[in-house]
């Protein structure tokens, strides 16, 4: 008996675009993705008006000057200092527990659950690097300064609440904001002993 061609029946491929597009969904959805996080920083609002000369100028004593250098050199005020040194250093200057005349000056407010109270509200931290810094040295520095922060809320829930800042509800943690307000204010790096053209 003679052999006679027979044809291979095609694979009905139709169907493969979609098998495809449910297996991408799938692996999307079950994959889970490292998100990176950021630091959050509140920046000024653009100037209404560029004419505007009677803005109100921040006083020296108000000003905590932070300096990284590229060699990771860390300089607060007129100090060389560690970064361990850094976070007792800014704990110091927003607190200004003593009230005294060469850091920043605070007022009376009135503050929900504390009545009227002694704030440091117009203090800034002003950290500035050089661009040669390197990025571990400049989140070290960022660390600390918002670990002062954090200390200083958490000794103060503590002392009113006995609870640490982060079991407070919403409107005792504003309170603490209102007492010590979170400003830090970055410069744009530069890039020291560049000649100018």
């Amino acid at each position: 008996m003679a052999k006679g061609n027979r044809k291979v029946p095609d694979i009905n491929s139709s169907s493969t675009a979609d098998i495809a597009f449910l297996l991408l969904i799938f692996f999307l959805i079950t994959t889970s993705m490292d998100t990176d996080r950021g630091l959050a920083r509140l920046l000024p609002p653009p100037p209404e008006d560029q004419d505007q000369q009677n803005t109100d100028k921040i006083k020296e004593r108000n000003v905590l000057q932070v300096y990284l250098n590229k060699d990771d050199a860390l300089m607060c005020g007129n100090d060389y200092i560690g970064v361990d040194e850094l976070r007792e250093r800014a704990k110091e200057f927003i607190a200004n527990v003593a009230n005294a005349e060469h850091m920043p000056e605070k007022t009376q407010k009135n503050v929900e659950f504390f009545g009227t109270y002694l704030v440091n509200d117009k203090h800034v931290i002003s950290l500035q690097n050089d661009r040669g810094s390197s990025y571990q040295a400049y989140i070290s520095v960022q660390n600390e300064l918002v670990a002062a922060y954090n200390e200083l809320r958490d000794e103060l829930a503590q002392e009113k609440w006995q609870k640490t800042y982060a079991e407070l509800n919403d409107d005792q943690q504003k309170a603490i904001r209102e007492i010590y307000p979170q400003r830090i204010s970055e410069a744009e790096p530069k890039k020291y002993g560049e000649k100018k053209k």
